[in-house]
């Protein structure tokens, strides 16, 4: 997710963007070289596309003939970079690596390919072992995909077997939130500086607000009904974050204001939690071989109220920006990246916990895979597939989401609300005054929606 790990300093970031922009995976030149048999690839650092940038030119070049020449950033710079790129139109770049909070939009704006007519002429590529949720999240609003995904995520319970059976608690098949409250007061302290949960409450719409939305989905509120009325302050929305607030207040990890993804990660590795909610792709860190907690962790569905599922949906994707003069070279690079036979790749080179999964049917039918990911496998794909995107609540939605509402203005409203939410644990305002702030916010965005629907 978005703001889920910590950001490189200011002098690494510097010489990131230099070497970024300036290099490439050793062949081809930079961005704009290599000719007519080349493409131009901008995307995110993240160690599952570091593993693809080495493993191109011995495997996807030498199959093809097609050099690749990669631009590669952090997260918030490649982000600012491509919406100027594909905004522009430059032609710059082919390919660049997009969640699916960008593809419906920038679908929408015609700044991306639509891939439907590749995917049908390509059987190889088998589109329907993409799980379901993921095809949805990636296609436009005329139907058609224009996103394949290079690895996903949902969310789950992630819990400490053994503290639980030694205060006598079994974790449910499908746990409610008030469930979840009542599990974490009992095992407060059942470890010397145990807590009971681990929440984020780092300010972010990626942060906070990508559990705490899922929360509010399944207790009944949205953000805005399907009409583009704002509801953030609406009963069912301060319920869950009060509810959040004070779990996290009561029986969260020290320091709640300020933790992210990774310092939650660090705080169930240390043993300083029983339980935490989150990202399925923790998982691998969580049973990775010199992990202290390898072997001692459950894995149950997100926790649910009024709903009856309320994990989210993330997955790191490829798009083809629509100015492109090299389309049909850049499905051939999108149906590698994505494909089956990379994900063997990555098993046989690197190692079957390398592997950028959460996008398959096929992955979690591989035994190599399942007996890498035995403990979170079927939770993960199970996670995945229970995630609706255009249907995460108990009421109609005006745009496509679960743990972002997906529009422009998002990522500013959503980071707003939640620094004063995040005040709100630190105890420096009330849930009720953060929410009515949130409100007004997110009411100025609603009217500009609610104008356009009646010109």
């Amino acid at each position: 997710m978005l703001e889920q790990r910590k950001r490189i300093g200011g002098v690494a970031v510097a010489l990131l963007l230099v070497s970024g922009v300036t290099s490439c995976a050793g062949w081809g030149g930079g961005a704009g070289g290599g000719g007519a048999d080349s493409i131009n690839v901008l995307m995110v650092n993240n160690p599952q596309m570091v593993d693809l940038q080495k493993l191109t030119a011995d495997n996807f070049t030498q199959q093809t003939g097609i050099k690749v020449n990669y631009t590669v950033l952090p997260e918030n710079d490649v982000r600012d970079k491509i919406s100027q790129e594909f905004s522009s139109q430059a032609g710059q770049y082919d390919v660049a690596s997009l969640s699916n909070f960008e593809i419906p939009i920038y679908a929408k704006s015609k700044w991306i390919a639509p891939l439907s007519d590749y995917i049908a002429k390509d059987a190889a590529f088998d589109q329907d072992d993409i799980l379901k949720s993921m095809t949805e999240s990636l296609s436009g609003e005329d139907g058609k995909v224009y996103g394949e995904p290079f690895y996903g995520e949902s969310s789950f319970l992630m819990y400490r077997k053994d503290v639980l059976a030694s205060k006598g608690i079994e974790m449910p098949a499908k746990p409610t939130w008030q469930q979840v409250a009542d599990i974490a007061a009992k095992v407060d302290n059942a470890q010397p500086g145990m807590r009971g949960i681990c929440l984020r409450g780092q300010p972010g719409w990626g942060q906070l607000f990508a559990p705490l939305t899922t929360v509010v989905n399944t207790f009944g509120g949205t953000w805005f009904t399907e009409d583009w009325q704002a509801k953030v302050n609406s009963p069912e929305f301060t319920e869950a974050t009060k509810f959040y607030v004070d779990l996290v207040r009561n029986h969260g990890e020290l320091g709640a204001p300020q933790a992210g993804f990774t310092e939650c990660l660090n705080n169930l590795v240390q043993g300083n939690v029983a339980m935490w909610y989150d990202a399925t792709s923790a998982a691998g860190s969580l049973e990775a071989p010199n992990s202290p907690v390898k072997g001692k962790m459950g894995y149950a569905p997100a926790p649910v109220v009024k709903t009856d599922s309320s994990g989210w949906l993330y997955a790191w994707s490829w798009s083809i920006q629509e100015a492109s003069k090299k389309k049909d070279n850049a499905w051939k690079f999108i149906s590698w990246a994505s494909s089956k036979q990379y994900e063997e790749l990555v098993g046989k080179e690197l190692g079957w916990s390398r592997v950028p999964a959460g996008k398959r049917s096929s992955t979690y039918e591989n035994p190599d895979y399942r007996k890498e990911a035995a403990a979170f496998a079927d939770p993960t794909k199970q996670a995945i597939e229970n995630a609706d995107p255009r249907n995460p609540g108990v009421q109609p939605r005006p745009a496509i989401g679960i743990q972002f509402v997906d529009i422009p203005e998002f990522p500013d409203l959503g980071t707003q609300v939640s620094q004063d939410v995040s005040s709100a644990i630190a105890g420096r305002m009330s849930v009720d005054e953060a929410l009515k702030r949130g409100q007004e916010l997110a009411d100025d965005v609603a009217e500009r929606y609610r104008a356009r629907e009646t010109k």
